[in-house]
């Protein structure tokens, strides 16, 4: 029984670990969406076909 105790702990806090770096990830790319979106919305006039 300790076993498995020991690998669901293992496992909960491995999928703690692996969330937290997903929410990250994901909060840096949104922001770096945005930041890019503004800038090609700020330049948009130099832009030329």
């Amino acid at each position: 029984m300790e076993k498995i105790y020991k690998t669901m702990r293992n496992t909960g806090a491995g999928s703690i670990a692996l969330g937290i770096i997903i929410l990250t990830v994901g909060i840096v790319t949104g922001i770096l969406s945005i930041i890019n979106g503004s800038l090609l919305l700020k330049r948009k006039n130099d832009i030329t076909f």
